[in-house]
């Protein structure tokens, strides 16, 4: 079947054409993202396959389906780009990429915490400098210490169990609480407790209306003073601006992210040679005590493996009229 696959940067093309040898989809490759200017790119095909920052709002939908696209694949887990009414009201169906490896996102989390707390991105810079000097880099044991951790779903459950052998004492908050956690040792609390209590606070939750801005200023007065605030998931669970003063006034101890609440016109893309114009980034990096990645959590072997398997198996069933086993809900 053929498919539009924007946002689809050296290693996409690579891997999906590799994965894409037994199921013989006619893949077209766009560099750019989709969008209501864009979305003419993919006239004539049946599929489009794009991922997190590209715009599947209802108008680039009523123009896709306009050209006769029926499907949409996002390479993602999450689906807050895309309009799902809209979607189901015209009739195109949507999947997503409903399980993989989870580790990647929690370790990466693991791995920006420490990093933050160790001051190693600091450090690294200084040595390869020839600066030796221990100054302004100490930072504290994770042993002992309270991690609170919002969201407890697969990425959230393995984050805690990773913290709980560091041996800190974990404390959770989701709507749906997960026996799972608790058996491992976590106890959940209600959100006030955990961003009082908590040393470090760590972000796995989706981007809904009702956790957009989860971290804003009111909910970063309660949080203990000086933690360490981490976020591998949505970019607009955190109100930007508000950790900025938080930064500033030294109610927040360090900030970890991995994403961005307006990395759509940012990430993915080389613009070291170019005059970025977002201030609120420019202000983040800054801080000493600030660590930003590029959205690449999710970027390992195995975890891209599984993304490129599993959409494509979705083209294939569709094209097939076989049972979406992936299609998101609401669709």
């Amino acid at each position: 079947m053929k498919t539009a696959v924007f946002s689809a940067r050296r290693y996409d093309q690579a891997l999906l054409a590799e994965a894409n040898r037994a199921a013989g989809h006619e893949l077209l490759f766009i560099q750019d993202r989709l969008t209501a200017e864009t979305a003419a790119l993919a006239r004539g095909c049946a599929a489009v396959c794009v991922f997190v920052n590209d715009c599947v709002d209802a108008e680039v939908l009523q123009r896709l389906a306009d050209q006769g696209t029926r499907l949409v694949a996002t390479r993602s887990t999450g689906y807050n780009h895309i309009d799902a009414a809209a979607a189901g009201r015209l009739g195109v169906a949507v999947v997503r990429v409903t399980d993989y490896s989870p580790h990647s996102v929690a370790e990466f989390a693991v791995g920006l915490l420490l990093a933050v707390n160790r001051k190693i991105a600091r450090a690294s810079m200084r040595t390869r400098e020839g600066n030796f000097e221990l100054d302004g880099l100490m930072g504290f044991d994770l042993h002992g210490k309270t991690v609170g951790v919002i969201g407890t779903g697969k990425i959230g459950s393995i984050f805690a169990r990773i913290m709980l052998g560091f041996g800190c004492t974990v404390l959770g908050h989701d709507t749906h609480t997960d026996p799972a956690f608790e058996q491992s040792g976590g106890r959940y609390v209600p959100v006030r407790e955990l961003l009082a209590g908590s040393d470090v606070i760590s972000l796995h939750c989706p981007l809904t209306e009702e956790t957009h801005h989860i971290v804003d200023a009111a909910s970063l007065a309660q949080v203990k003073r000086g933690a360490i605030l981490v976020n591998t998931s949505r970019g607009g669970l955190v109100d930007t601006e508000a950790a900025v003063q938080a930064l500033k006034s030294g109610q927040l101890g360090g900030l970890a992210i991995d994403v961005y609440e307006q990395e759509a016109s940012l990430f993915f893309q080389d613009l070291s040679s170019t005059i970025i114009t977002d201030d609120v980034i420019q202000r983040l990096v800054s801080f000493p005590n600030v660590i930003v990645t590029g959205h690449q959590a999710f970027f390992t072997v195995e975890a891209i493996g599984q993304i490129m398997a599993t959409t494509l198996g979705s083209i294939t069933a569709f094209e097939r009229g076989e049972p979406l086993l992936h299609r998101i809900p609401g669709n």
